[in-house]
């Protein structure tokens, strides 16, 4: 009889192992759905990204406010008739 409770605690110890740290276990399984929620993160950085980027392509395709902005702000362009004053901060 003590065998046999021997034996079925054995079986239950080596199922149990497997069911949390074999293959497909308990383990896996965490440690995957963590590997998903980062992607899921990642993802949705990406998703933001993306939203921001068609923003600006559909306003450089739309409106010359948009470019203009661009090649002031880039080119350090003026419009014709415009003066442009820098104003140089002196600290000494």
């Amino acid at each position: 009889m003590r065998l046999l409770y021997f034996v079925l605690i054995l079986i239950l110890s080596l199922l149990s192992y497997h069911f949390i740290v074999g293959n497909n276990g308990v383990m896996d399984y965490k440690r995957i759905e963590r590997e998903v929620n980062i992607q899921h993160r990642n993802n949705q950085v990406l998703i933001e990204r993306n939203t921001a980027l068609k923003n600006e392509i559909l306003d450089l395709r739309n409106g010359y406010d948009a470019i203009e902005e661009r090649t002031r702000n880039e080119l350090g362009m003026i419009k014709e008739g415009e003066t442009f004053y820098r104003i140089i901060n002196d600290d000494h």
